[in-house]
């Protein structure tokens, strides 16, 4: 056993890392979130079977592992099969809808994969993917992002899966897409004569969307999305679409200063009993009814942090595709988290997301872990490894201008 570890220590020590640089309050950090999620998930489970808190605290302890495992893993390795990942997360997306494996719920919404025991949601595993493939590709156009190429590959490739994810339909996972694909475009360092028509193209399609969905056979619209959204826009006049929202609304509300749990223990006598998936898309509807105003204000700013350590180490990456990763992973918590909340508390109209880290559900966990395992090793990477591929990075997130090359652009 000794002479074991003793080789694993020389095989950590040989990978020339940075250790101290080890993101220790980023693990803290999940940590914390994975805590308030098992705590959550065992009071919502007293009053509700689907809320199983064992298996979502298995599901933490195998991503845990994940994320060590995936830290130690240098990214411009995991870099090099873009390809290979970008073909196999696509067709297992393309296979929830058109393939037996495919399983679907009440609503006829193909988006899992049966396998023994677990059922993979293949869109989660889609963002990271996406994030990955995206980081590349402007790692390796760097020097024509002056012109609209790389914006137009991004475009295309992103737009293979999201076809499929809203096939499944999935509106929810595509937008986070679409969001990673914004935000990686505009901190790219694109030049603005590239961006401003880009951005013009992308409102005029989403009036197009608008205006579609308010006609009497919305086209890009399934009937429940539409309820959804008119539920929001009027929910006196939609009561029954609006529903789900005024009641996790309702629930919130009844958490009042100090919130339920603190004053008398957990119950199965609860608001958020009336809302349907409590232990994962609208969890914080239990949040808010369990903690109280004080508590969800400390568990956002919990959130807030996170989102603050990612961007930390956007900022402080060796090089170029390193930084790209980092605010791809960025994007994808900031939106899920304000998506997340902002359903639970009717800021945005009704769709399934789940919330990260505190959320029942596997695939998200896993993905989650993967994500932060990246970002670990982002920030341990040696600085002599940047100045070995002939570049230096300054601060900025955008101007392409303040990349400063010295003889090569990094492969």
């Amino acid at each position: 056993m000794q002479r074991t570890w003793i080789k694993l220590k020389d095989f950590i020590l040989a990978m020339n890392y940075e250790w101290k640089k080890y993101n220790l309050p980023l693990v803290l950090v999940v940590l914390i979130l994975c805590a308030i999620s098992v705590f959550t998930i065992w009071i919502i489970g007293t009053g509700n079977e689907v809320a199983d808190y064992g298996k979502q605290l298995i599901g933490i302890s195998i991503g845990l592992v994940i994320m060590a495992v995936v830290s130690i893993i240098d990214y411009h390795f995991i870099c090099k099969f873009v390809v290979v990942y970008y073909l196999v997360v696509t067709a297992l997306v393309a296979a929830t809808k058109y393939t037996p494996l495919g399983k679907n719920n009440n609503k006829e919404a193909y988006r899992w994969i049966r396998f023994p025991g677990f059922d993979l949601q293949p869109s989660e595993l889609c963002k990271l993917m996406i994030i990955i493939v995206l980081a590349v590709l402007f790692n390796k156009l760097q020097n024509k992002l002056h012109t609209l190429l790389p914006v137009f590959l991004a475009v295309l490739v992103t737009s293979v899966p999201v076809f499929f994810i809203i096939k499944q339909p999935d509106l929810s996972s595509s937008l986070v897409i679409l969001f990673i694909l914004g935000m990686m475009i505009y901190s790219s360092g694109a030049a603005y004569r590239v961006l401003l028509p880009v951005l013009a193209i992308a409102v005029i399609l989403a009036g197009g969307l608008i205006w579609n969905l308010f006609q009497p056979e919305p086209m890009f619209f399934k009937p429940y999305q539409v309820g959804r959204i008119m539920g929001f826009l009027e929910p006196e006049k939609y009561p029954d679409d609006a529903y789900q929202q005024n009641m996790s609304i309702d629930a919130i509300s009844s958490g009042k200063l100090y919130g339920k749990y603190l004053l008398g223990g957990a119950s199965d006598s609860r608001n958020y009993n009336k809302v349907d998936v409590t232990e994962s898309d609208f969890i914080w509807s239990a949040i808010g009814e369990e903690y109280g105003f004080i508590g969800s204000v400390a568990i956002i700013a919990v959130l807030f942090l996170f989102i603050i350590l990612c961007l930390v180490v956007a900022k402080k990456a060796v090089d170029y595709l390193g930084r790209m990763i980092a605010i791809g992973i960025a994007s994808m918590f900031m939106f899920q988290v304000f998506a997340n909340i902002g359903v639970a508390t009717m800021i945005l109209p009704n769709t399934g997301l789940p919330l990260p880290f505190i959320s029942s559900g596997l695939s998200a966990m896993f993905t989650y872990m993967l994500a932060v395992g990246v970002l670990l090793n982002i920030g341990i990477q040696p600085a002599s490894k940047a100045l070995g591929k002939g570049f230096l990075i300054k601060n900025s997130l955008h101007d392409l201008s303040e990349i400063k090359f010295k003889t090569e652009l990094p492969e």
